[in-house]
């Protein structure tokens, strides 16, 4: 292919071709991930896909919402990943009397030696890491759940007028219990949008939970190396934006993402019946960035179909809004994405 111009013949940005340099980065992830597939499968048994996710949600600079019941490994896979790409987790548990200063972080007053002058110094709170893990999001009330959102949003905090900048790359992965919701605080539509991915963490195989079972009644766990650097992660972060999409494929994920809109031009009648609202412009943007790093992670430049429709379920997962009869019928978003699938066919050449 012509490295002056894209796919479907598209003049491409000078700054955003691959060179030598990204093609070998390139490369070299996959054969990382590989090894860091097999190295995690000796601390966490089976979520395979789960893992893929939150590294393809790490390479996309987006965050996560990571939903399962108690006991699936949750806390133990994100801090492995943090230890074998040389990030610095931290995690927050959320509880409704948790105040926003507990998690950016305080002024408190403080007497110089020799002087005596009094002065306020900011005492750093738990955001101020590579990883957060925000457990059980939704027990906090919204105050407190919009401050970790800003800090999301604008990777920084604002205390008495002064910014500090957040140490990137940071990623915000947000766990909920989806048993026990009485006394919760749900996050609004608006705020869901923020999150790049929604992921269902579910419960695992026989095999895998007799493994589990097995595994950690005896010795310890095994010890986890680093196999990424936090430049190796950022760099990646900027190669994963240079992936080739043809034309048709990113028109692909538009039409998906507008079909979803309910009485919109275009919507099959199903979604008018299931659905209240439909996704944002948003979801387009995750779903070819989750797309892009996919295609990378599977040793690919360019992004196909499948890469697309592998990140829409994440992406549209919580942006979708269902109706009472979605409800009453037992219909999730992950049916009426399938049946999206279906109805769009394959993409059109533009």
């Amino acid at each position: 292919m012509d490295r002056e111009r894209g796919p479907d013949n598209q003049p491409q940005n000078p700054t955003d071709r691959f060179d030598e340099a990204d093609l070998q980065a390139a490369e070299r992830l996959t054969q990382v991930y590989e090894e860091m597939t097999r190295h995690l499968g000796h601390v966490i048994i089976g979520q395979t896909e789960v893992l893929k996710q939150v590294l393809i949600a790490l390479f996309c600079e987006g965050h996560c919402i990571l939903e399962g019941v108690p006991g699936v490994a949750k806390t133990l896979m994100v801090s492995s990943i943090a230890q074998i790409v040389s990030l610095h987790f931290r995690r927050i548990q959320f509880t409704p009397d948790l105040m926003p200063s507990d998690i950016i972080g305080t002024e408190i007053l403080e007497q110089e030696e020799g002087t005596g002058r009094r002065l306020m110094r900011f005492v750093k709170g738990p955001i101020f890491g590579n990883i957060i893990l925000a457990d059980e999001i939704n027990r906090t009330p919204p105050k407190t759940q919009a401050a970790l959102l800003e800090a999301m949003q604008e990777y920084k905090v604002t205390i008495a007028g002064n910014d500090f900048d957040l140490e990137k790359p940071f990623l915000v992965l947000g766990t909920q219990n989806p048993i026990e919701q009485e006394g919760t605080y749900p996050l609004p539509e608006a705020q869901l949008d923020r999150f790049m991915f929604k992921i269902l963490v579910d419960y695992p195989a026989f095999d895998e939970e007799l493994t589990i079972a097995e595994t950690t009644t005896s010795t310890g766990l095994p010890p986890l190396r680093p196999l990424l650097s936090q430049e190796n992660v950022l760099y990646l972060q900027r190669v994963v934006r240079k992936v080739l999409i043809a034309r048709s494929i990113s028109s692909y994920a538009v039409r998906l993402v507008r079909a979803t809109r309910p009485y919109s031009e275009g919507a099959p009648d199903f979604v008018n019946k299931y659905l209240t609202w439909g996704a944002g412009p948003r979801a387009c943007q995750a779903i070819l960035l989750g797309a892009k790093a996919a295609a990378l992670l599977d040793g690919r430049v360019n992004v196909s179909i499948d890469d697309i429709r592998y990140a829409a379920f994440p992406v549209l997962r919580h942006r979708l809004v269902t109706s009472f009869t979605a409800e009453s019928d037992g219909v999730v978003t992950d049916h009426i994405v399938e049946k999206l699938f279906e109805t769009l066919g394959e993409p059109i050449d533009t």
